[in-house]
């Protein structure tokens, strides 16, 4: 299994499905997420698709996604 780390060009990482949220609007301005093989999960800028790619692990991302569902984070966005 390769290690793939945090800030390695989005466009190198090969055999992978991008996936955009469906609340993306039409500027592009959303994120991309991809699962990787190592089962890790890559994030990349969908407006700057061939930049980096952040590199997190599935209970990094589990623990994210739950702290968005309980609205931790509503407070940084206006």
């Amino acid at each position: 299994m390769q290690h793939i780390d945090n800030g390695v060009p989005a466009h190198s990482l090969t055999d992978v499905e991008w996936v955009k949220s469906h609340h993306s609007n039409p500027s592009g301005n959303c994120v991309e997420m991809a699962l990787l093989p190592g089962g890790e999960v890559a994030v990349r800028n969908s407006r700057h698709p061939e930049g980096p790619a952040l590199v997190y692990t599935g209970d990094e991302v589990r623990a994210f996604l739950a702290g968005v569902r309980d609205g931790d984070f509503d407070r940084m966005i206006g």
